[in-house]
């Protein structure tokens, strides 16, 4: 039997108890690196299949196999971390918790990949598995540099020949999957730039070094840079998100501070940026006489999809959801370490149409942010036919050596 019918099959009788456990997670969430009540959730459920989770190190997190243990082995991920944003709904599996909800859509991820290994289990229980589909169930996606360091230092990729995932879209409607090859994500670095000075008086600029002025310099001296330094195609963005200098109106400061992120579609270019940056603001504040302190910490490359898997992720689209399915998708500058994984095995990661048809967007990161619960039952769909195309693919190329 086709694995997308036995899927599509499964769903009739599992999906609403997916739809339960999104919004038990949804109304229960958990910041990064403290999923401990969301680790012990899935963990259950996938002892219920008969499946033998494992816990990572820090208590929060796991990963699981499916399938015999042999031939190729497929990871699927989710990520299972909440923000510290205020969920703004008002509906019964509204966050119970002040100040933090799921709204980036990690709940349903988590969901889709769940009923992925539910569903894997009971096709190799009737049908057995061409291979092994690794579930990992990842923490801390929402800090950088990311709870996928953790995991792969842990093991989570040894004999893996192939990653994907996907990610919730509130600008697709349900039904849509989004599909690109190369990048699809950018690369994302934290900046923190500190400026010093002897301080003085604001009437005697001459006599000091005029720091609040610097700052503004590098403010907006420093994306202008970056705009004739880096090729136009590598979409360099550099965006301040803080800026602290002085407390009194009539004195200079001693020293001021600026934090931003700079994100990048050029996966060469970004391992050239912090070189580029220091270089850039040495260069801006030497006129001014104030001393730079800069931090450049690179969080994520960009997510760089396969042709391989990307094609994957097609077919399984049109097998399972339907052909008109299929939707062109941009380059998106936000960061996701999923980037991670694919820096050591090919993989896809494909955005999930989540937005009922004609209804409101509300963009990720927003507290009024939800989903179409049918993503779910489609999600899980999508990623199971994946998983088994390229374990399949796999096996095949190695019984061809």
């Amino acid at each position: 039997m086709k694995v997308e019918n036995f899927v599509a099959s499964w769903l009739e009788d599992n999906e609403k108890d997916l739809v339960d456990v999104r919004r038990d997670i949804h109304a229960h969430p958990e910041l990064s690196w403290q999923e401990l009540r969301t680790t012990e959730l899935i963990a259950e459920s996938l002892n219920g299949s008969g499946l033998k989770p494992r816990v990572m190190s820090s208590g929060t997190g796991l990963w699981c196999d499916v399938g015999t243990g042999s031939g190729p082995v497929v990871m699927v991920r989710a990520d299972i971390d909440a923000l510290p944003i205020r969920d703004e709904k008002d509906l019964p599996y509204s966050s119970c918790v002040s100040g933090v909800s799921h709204a980036c859509g990690h709940d349903v991820h988590t969901a889709i990949v769940l009923g992925v290994g539910m569903a894997l289990a009971a096709f190799d229980e009737r049908h057995s598995l061409p291979g092994t589909v690794r579930l990992v169930f990842q923490p801390a996606e929402e800090v950088m540099p990311g709870g996928a360091l953790d995991l792969i230092r842990e093991g989570v990729l040894d004999s893996v020949t192939a990653a994907t995932a996907v990610h919730c879209d509130p600008a697709l409607e349900v039904g849509r999957v989004g599909i690109r090859s190369g990048p699809i994500t950018a690369a994302t670095d934290y900046i923190e730039v500190r400026l010093q000075g002897p301080g003085g008086h604001t009437s005697r600029p001459q006599n000091t070094v005029d720091l609040v002025y610097a700052l503004a310099q590098v403010v907006t001296g420093l994306p202008a840079a970056l705009s004739r330094t880096v090729d136009p195609r590598a979409a360099a963005c550099l965006v301040w998100g803080q800026i602290e200098a002085g407390s009194v109106p009539n004195a200079i400061p001693r020293s001021g501070l600026l934090r931003g992120t700079l994100r990048l579609l050029d996966e060469e270019l970004w391992k050239q940026a912090p070189a580029m940056v220091e270089r850039l603001v040495s260069q801006i504040v030497a006129p001014f006489g104030a001393t730079a302190t800069i931090e450049h910490r690179q969080d994520v490359p960009p997510v760089l999809n396969s042709v391989s898997a990307t094609e994957a992720l097609r077919r399984a689209t049109v097998t399972a959801i339907g052909e008109d399915a299929v939707a062109p998708t941009g380059q998106s500058l936000g960061g996701e370490d999923f980037a991670w994984y694919l820096q050591r095995v090919p993989g896809a990661l494909a955005r999930l149409g989540t937005r009922s048809p004609g209804g409101p967007i509300y963009d990720l990161h927003q507290g009024r942010f939800d989903v179409d619960e049918r993503a779910i039952g489609l999600g899980v769909r999508l990623l199971a036919t994946t998983a088994v195309d390229l374990v399949s693919a796999a096996g095949e190329a190695e019984a061809g050596e």
